[in-house]
């Protein structure tokens, strides 16, 4: 009997000696277990971290490259508006020298051609003066020639020639042409006195001067 209790006690001490190892065991186990979830806590924040600041570099990089873009964009766009404005400038500066030239080359197309009739009117002018006189057999030739110059004339007048004739008039050397200058003491000095040939303008341009005499004012003594 006493060996049989000998026995069952050993058996008891035996179990309890396993069982307070697989406590102890288990316990190892689940220490271990928290230690490791600890570190892939640990680890999986500063990759978190880690993958925040670069997606925060990589945002800092992209925010800096499109404001370059945006910055190259508005630079371009002010020097597309400029060419453009410098363009349309050009443009109308040229618009308006082409119709300065048209209006011109309207205007004074008959230059050439009413230069070469003046010669005309000249001669005209001429014979009606010889012809002055009381001869009977005169006046018919001196009417005719008087009709002859005044439609002439007149049709000068129609394309915008004038003559100069400016007797008592201030000298203008802008339409006159001075052949010769004559002492007058009842002229002001740089008055025309007598007008030698008629000047013409074609719409204001001179085609032709006057040739003038003018006064000038008496030696002294």
């Amino acid at each position: 009997m006493a060996e049989e209790k000998l026995d069952q006690d050993q058996v008891a001490d035996s179990e309890a000696i396993e069982g307070n190892a697989k406590e102890a065991g288990v316990g190892d186990t689940a220490t271990d277990a928290s230690a490791a979830q600890d570190q892939a806590v640990e680890g999986a924040l500063e990759s978190t971290h880690a993958g925040q600041d670069h997606e925060l570099s990589a945002d800092g990089v992209v925010k800096e490259t499109l404001d370059e873009q945006v910055a190259q964009l508005q630079s371009d766009l002010e020097q597309a508006k400029d060419m453009a404005l410098r363009a349309q400038a050009d443009a109308q500066n040229i618009k308006r020298r082409a119709e300065q030239d048209v209006e011109k080359a309207r205007k004074y197309a008959l230059e050439r051609f009413s230069g070469e009739l003046l010669p005309v009117v000249d001669n005209l002018e001429r014979a009606l003066e010889a012809a002055h006189g009381d001869e009977e057999a005169v006046k018919p030739i001196a009417e005719g020639v008087e009709l002859t110059l005044k439609n002439l004339l007149d049709v000068l007048k129609k394309f915008q020639v004038e003559p100069v004739d400016p007797v008592g008039e201030p000298f203008d050397p802008n339409l006159h042409q001075a052949m010769s200058m004559v002492e007058n003491p009842d002229a002001e000095p740089n008055t025309v006195l007598t007008v030698m040939q008629k000047g013409y303008t074609l719409n204001g341009r001179l085609i032709r001067p006057a040739m003038v005499m003018v006064s000038k004012a008496p030696a002294a003594g």
